[in-house]
């Protein structure tokens, strides 16, 4: 269903809730089209003493744009004074929270058990002192050229 073919569905049955004259057969009404007892219980207790003020206009759209794979144009249809508010933290919470965590490793120190004994040793590998194969084998290489 598209959300524009969704919205005065939507807000007919919302404004069948806010009817208080004859609320038996508003209910009736709704459950012709919603047959789920408990979503009309919640859509009459909750949603039409929510709006029971608000003269219309209970619904809002907000387009996401179009959907990876086929492009279909997407969107969600969300009640008025139900929108997502995430909880605002102090700066200094951040700050805390940001210095309390441990770096993740990176490289070969994040593998396995020698990569761990190694990280644990303080040890970095090349840098510390360590050649590496190839720098071995030319060493080898000049060695019994030498002789």
């Amino acid at each position: 269903m598209k959300a524009k073919e969704l919205r005065p569905y939507a807000e007919r049955l919302i404004t069948q809730a806010k009817r208080d004259d004859d609320r038996l057969h508003a209910r009736r009404l709704v459950l012709r089209e919603i047959h789920d007892v408990t979503i009309v219980k919640k859509l009459f207790d909750d949603l039409g003493a929510r709006y029971a003020t608000r003269p219309g206009g209970y619904t809002r759209i907000l387009r996401l744009g179009p959907r990876r794979g086929d492009g279909a144009e997407m969107a969600i249809v969300e009640l008025l004074g139900s929108e997502y508010q995430p909880e605002k933290k102090d700066e200094k919470g951040k700050k805390a929270e940001t210095e309390a965590k441990p770096r993740p490793k990176r490289g070969r120190a994040a593998r396995g058990r020698a990569g761990q004994a190694r990280a644990a040793k303080g040890d970095k590998g090349e840098a510390a002192g360590k050649k590496s194969a190839k720098t071995r084998g030319k060493k080898k290489a000049e060695e019994t050229e030498a002789e």
